[in-house]
């Protein structure tokens, strides 16, 4: 069945996510980014920190961005913007996996994030299909069960209990346990479509005993909702 009915989640960025190694002063292991950038320059060859002060102890330390790199190889505007502490700079490099991964630290995405369902906002009773579209507005990993639960201001078992009965229809290549940073679609089907779809399913296909379809979840409306990770 195809519909008109869109509805559009936006995973929005509520703070940055915490740089997770040892300090070397003292037993704290979490660290925020101090807002600066260190160029260090030896004749022609740069070397680029990113800084970030403990939580425990506000040790600075550093994050190697470039090491001994031609001045040359770096654009003009980039290295304009590490030498002026560009606050959108300092943000995508607190945010690099990539980054995170040569520095040999993990990034804790926790309180990071939050869901805005947009409006038009659907009751979820209605039986025509709605797609909802997800966008990420930073690539924060986010687990699709705790997604849908803020999306959809619902308990994590009617969120289960959704998906089992087939009122939720997730890509095919996304579990409900997994992370996703991407973007994406999954489709609401209301209670009486998908019965429908299961009675026409029963009557092409012999019954299996102890076999007992679901009850729908309850209507429950869309509503606005927000969490971190």
């Amino acid at each position: 069945m195809h519909t008109n009915r869109k509805a559009l989640w936006a995973v929005r960025q509520s703070g940055l996510p915490t740089v997770v190694r040892p300090c070397p002063d003292c037993s704290g292991h979490r660290h925020r980014p101090s807002g600066k950038i260190r160029v260090n320059a030896s004749g022609k060859l740069l070397d680029v920190w990113l800084l970030l002060s403990c939580a425990w102890c506000d040790r600075t330390s550093k994050v190697a961005v470039h090491e001994r790199v031609h001045v040359s190889s770096l654009e003009p505007a980039r290295l304009v913007a590490y030498e002026n502490n560009c606050p959108s700079v300092v943000q995508e490099l607190t945010m690099s996996a990539s980054l995170a991964a040569k520095n040999g630290y993990r990034l804790d995405w926790t309180g990071t994030w939050r869901v805005e369902p947009h409006t038009p906002l659907y009751a979820l009773d209605d039986p025509t299909p709605l797609t909802v579209g997800v966008r990420f507005e930073l690539p924060a990993p986010v687990r699709v069960e705790r997604l849908l639960m803020l999306g959809l201001g619902l308990s994590r078992s009617a969120v289960r209990r959704m998906v089992a009965d087939g009122r939720i229809r997730l890509p095919q290549a996304l579990a409900l346990d997994a992370k996703a940073h991407r973007d994406f679609e999954l489709t609401l089907h209301g209670p009486g479509a998908v019965d429908e779809a299961k009675q026409a399913h029963l009557l092409d296909t012999p019954a299996v005993a102890g076999v007992v379809p679901s009850a729908a979840q309850s209507p429950h409306p869309l509503r606005r909702a927000t969490a971190g990770a």
